[in-house]
């Protein structure tokens, strides 16, 4: 009975999926819809067929920013359980500064960010994180926007170095792919359909990159 009991536990565990929540804004809850990013890791798994062991979900709100995660973590993640989380946020941290007045500071984010961190951790949760995308695919990167999207892109890798985390650099992954394929240097069009939402090539970028990192998780 013992042996017995000892294989169903056995089984039991190896049928166990990682719980990875993605943990964002709109581009996140975007994320789970069909053809969004979460939705394209999704066939990534089916590819590999490791379908089995994940268990995607996606905490998105339209409109947050890095405190807005911060006063959700306990409802949306922490009282939810969670193997994983990847932080994704920073774009309306950075945009709204210039369309709505309500931005954040760049020192406020990094407080905030770090709280966020420092909660997961202390939870046993796996944090990934990531730089936010663009604000305009334009290649110049001559426009404030962008200048503000490098410093706060600076502060997560930053961070990412201070607390040993893996991250997924999309503000590069992004700039790289519109330096080669913007090539008429277009506001939108490329990877996003609206200078910051995903299109279906934005969608694909995004789940590869993120997929990179998450399958080297321990």
């Amino acid at each position: 009975m013992f042996v017995l009991s000892m294989l169903l536990m056995s089984i039991n565990h190896k049928k166990r999926r990682k719980k990875v929540v993605f943990f964002g804004d709109s581009i996140t809850e975007y994320g789970i819809r069909p053809g969004g990013y979460i939705t394209h890791i999704r066939r990534i798994l089916r590819e590999e067929a490791k379908e089995d062991e994940y268990e995607l979900t996606g905490e998105g709100v339209a409109g947050d920013k890095v405190y807005d995660l911060y006063l959700r973590i306990e409802a949306d993640i922490l009282s939810k359980g969670a193997d994983v989380v990847v932080i994704f946020v920073g774009v309306n941290d950075v945009g709204h500064k210039f369309s709505t007045l309500t931005g954040t500071d760049i020192q406020t984010f990094e407080t905030f960010y770090t709280a966020i961190i420092n909660k997961l951790i202390a939870a046993s949760i796996k944090v990934v994180l990531c730089t936010p995308c663009v604000i305009g695919e334009r290649t110049d990167l001559i426009s404030e926007v962008d200048t503000e999207l490098n410093a706060f892109s600076d502060i997560i890798r930053n961070l990412a170095d201070e607390f040993y985390l893996p991250i997924v650099d999309l503000r590069h992954a992004f700039l790289s792919y519109n330096a080669v394929n913007n090539y008429e240097n277009k506001e939108f069009g490329i990877l996003t359909y609206d200078k910051v939402h995903l299109n279906e090539a934005g969608n694909q970028l995004v789940a590869s990159e993120m997929w990179k990192v998450l399958k080297e998780l321990k």
